[in-house]
């Protein structure tokens, strides 16, 4: 699994471009350095890799564009230490930037053969979530609940309320809401029944 100087140099320059988008967070900018995304992606790809969008993976799925994963890790804002759900983990690069971070995580894919690869690969790069699950990411993981933050990295026509449910008082979850087109929503829950909601602009994801 060779990460040379030559994808090290194009993720500084994907690092310089981010920054200049707007993600300031030095942590995620760190973690984006430092994971080797052409190793998330189908070796075919591999040379464009490090550039800023997204690109296919197996069975009609996506490895999102680095910005918006780095926007979404910005926008949960999390701390060491803090106990995340990712819904829909994908190649697992999203993990990956979640891993870097020191976090609890627990992640949950619904199709059977990306688990099984993520899984694989995970195993190869020493990504070790708390809980690494196949199922319906909507359900959440009820049983290891409340999170202190959850992120959805495929497009949801609704705010799930079994997702919500799932925050501590104070957690937050990022989601892209929305059909053809979803708007980037961030919900906080301030207290049992009052949420806080805040929408960040269009993206576009696989549902």
């Amino acid at each position: 699994m060779e990460d040379n100087f030559k994808h090290k140099g194009r993720r500084r320059i994907l690092v310089s471009e981010l920054r200049e988008k707007g993600i300031i967070d030095i942590r995620i900018l760190e973690a984006i350095e430092n994971i080797p995304r052409h190793l998330f992606v189908d070796p075919g790809l591999s040379e464009q890799a490090y550039i800023d969008k997204a690109l296919p993976i197996e069975n009609d799925q996506t490895i999102s564009q680095p910005f918006t994963v780095a926007f979404q890790t910005q926008l949960l804002n999390p701390s060491v230490g803090d106990k995340i759900l990712e819904i829909g983990t994908g190649s697992g690069y999203q993990t990956a930037v979640l891993d870097f971070l020191n976090l609890d995580i627990y992640t949950i894919e619904r199709d059977h053969g990306l688990y099984r690869s993520t899984s694989n690969l995970f195993n190869k790069m020493k990504i070790k979530p708390k809980k690494f699950i196949y199922g319906d990411g909507f359900n959440g993981m009820q049983d290891h609940s409340p999170f202190d933050g959850i992120l959805v990295t495929a497009g949801s026509p609704i705010i799930p309320k079994k997702l919500v449910m799932q925050l501590k008082i104070g957690g937050r979850l990022i989601i892209p809401v929305g059909k053809d087109v979803q708007v980037m929503t961030k919900i906080i829950r301030i207290s049992e029944n009052e949420l806080k909601k805040e929408t960040f602009g269009n993206f576009r994801f696989v549902p």
